[in-house]
């Protein structure tokens, strides 16, 4: 687990600061680009299409593991826009929070007790 938990960190830490670095030099309006590549049909735009795909995926998971509740919407609504920035820290936090247990880190307290 500290393994995971350090890559977690390395990903998260690396991601912030090239995203502000990103951010700073073409500004933070990310939604024209990344949907203007998808619509001009282009390798770019293909990655894009992929990307969205995961962040629908960990959305859904975010959801379903927190059953769907008013919670689980909410911390939905920031997978499918915060991408590994949001997942990382998720999975950090819940990390510390279950004990490293990876059985309730994927399923969550009352599935993996079932």
């Amino acid at each position: 687990m500290t393994l995971f938990r350090l890559f977690l960190f390395a990903l998260l830490a690396s991601l912030f600061i090239y995203t502000l670095l990103v951010g700073a030099e073409h500004g933070w309006n990310l939604i024209p680009p990344f949907f203007a590549e998808i619509q001009a049909m282009t390798w770019q735009g293909q990655f894009n299409f992929d990307f969205m795909g995961f962040l629908i995926l960990s959305a859904l998971w975010c959801a379903w593991r927190n059953h769907f509740s008013p919670l689980g919407f909410g911390l939905a609504l920031l997978a499918s826009t915060g991408g590994i920035l949001f997942l990382a820290t998720y999975l950090l936090i819940l990390s510390f929070h279950t004990g490293g247990n990876i059985k309730t880190i994927l399923l969550g307290t009352r599935r993996a007790q079932e």
